[in-house]
């Protein structure tokens, strides 16, 4: 395959990468270092080379830490219970089935649930949920900004050499 190929394919998957940070659908962190690697490979490693890979790998194993952690500190953080917990990961998982509003909303969904079948309270219900949701919003936040400094360390090390 052309090189031009393997070019057109790297920057498709960061850009997908950076797409698939904002949309749990796609594995966004996986996507951009699979794109940034095939890149260094393009060029034999020349411009980045293991050190920035090991750095780019690190801040993808990052932001699939903040993924996994980022809504369970949300609900912990007001006092969830673990039928909380487990409505709010349901609630991720059905939500993928319903594009972005789905992604937005049903995690706040699943975890009222949760609270309420756990409390049998509303207004308990409602903070649990909406901790839960602060929590993957400011991971949303989080893993962007990770997301881009990978972007950034990438550049600065293909151009730097």
């Amino acid at each position: 395959m052309d090189s031009v190929w393997w070019w057109v394919l790297a920057i498709t998957l960061i850009i997908l990468g950076v797409i698939g940070t904002l949309l749990p659908v796609l594995p966004g962190a996986v996507l951009v270092f699979g794109g940034m690697l095939l890149a260094a490979w393009i060029d034999d490693f020349q411009r980045v080379g293991w050190i920035t890979l090991v750095i780019l790998g690190a801040l993808t194993v990052l932001v699939l830490v903040i993924d996994i952690v980022a809504a369970l500190m949300g609900a912990k953080r007001v006092g969830a219970s673990r039928l909380a917990l487990v409505g709010a990961a349901v609630g991720t998982l059905v939500g993928l089935f319903f594009g972005i509003v789905g992604i937005l909303i049903a995690p706040f969904i699943g975890a009222v649930v949760g609270e309420f079948i756990s409390q049998g309270q509303i207004e308990p219900a409602a903070r649990v949920g909406f901790g839960t949701w602060l929590g993957m919003a400011m991971g949303a936040l989080a893993k962007i900004v990770v997301v881009l400094a990978m972007v950034g360390v990438f550049i600065t090390s293909y151009l730097v050499r």
